[in-house]
């Protein structure tokens, strides 16, 4: 699936990845292909991204929000550190 994490001043990450861990604000969940239609609000914690290969990133966000949707994933953290 194709993920985005934007902050207002800049695009921290763009790629493809098999799954991605969350830190939302009611509890970290987990959208892997084919996830179900999803707007959630975040809060400030690490993003755990799993790639193609079974590489791991992890990124820092400052909270925000994160829609899911065909594949595609868009965070809009308020801020983020990579």
């Amino acid at each position: 699936m194709h993920l985005e994490i934007i902050t207002p001043d800049r695009k921290v990450f763009e790629g493809e990845v098999t799954a991605a861990q969350f830190p939302g604000a009611n509890g970290a969940f987990e959208v892997l292909n084919n996830h179900a239609p999803l707007i959630a609000a975040l809060k400030a914690g690490d993003v755990t991204l799993t790639g193609g290969a079974g590489g791991r990133e992890v990124i820092r966000i400052e909270g925000g929000v994160v829609e899911v949707l065909r594949n595609n994933v868009i965070v809009l953290a308020e801020g983020a550190v990579a």
